[in-house]
């Protein structure tokens, strides 16, 4: 995936969460929204260089190459 549709995904995950935590979607949307941007999230840090730094990832995925 190229930066600019995780950007774009990312502010999407944003805007559907902030939408369901002030009360703009009916109540299975903002929990089916939030879940999805929870789950995002963490993916997006979970993919930073600092927790692959942390999980040694950094090194491993050098290997493979």
């Amino acid at each position: 995936m190229n930066n600019d549709i995780k950007a774009m995904t990312d502010g999407a995950a944003v805007v559907v969460g902030l939408g369901g935590f002030m009360g703009w979607m009916t109540p299975v949307v903002a929990l089916v929204g939030g879940v999805l941007t929870i789950v995002w999230m963490i993916i997006r840090i979970y993919e930073t260089e600092t927790v692959k730094k942390l999980f040694n990832r950094k090194k491993d995925d050098a290997e493979h190459k």
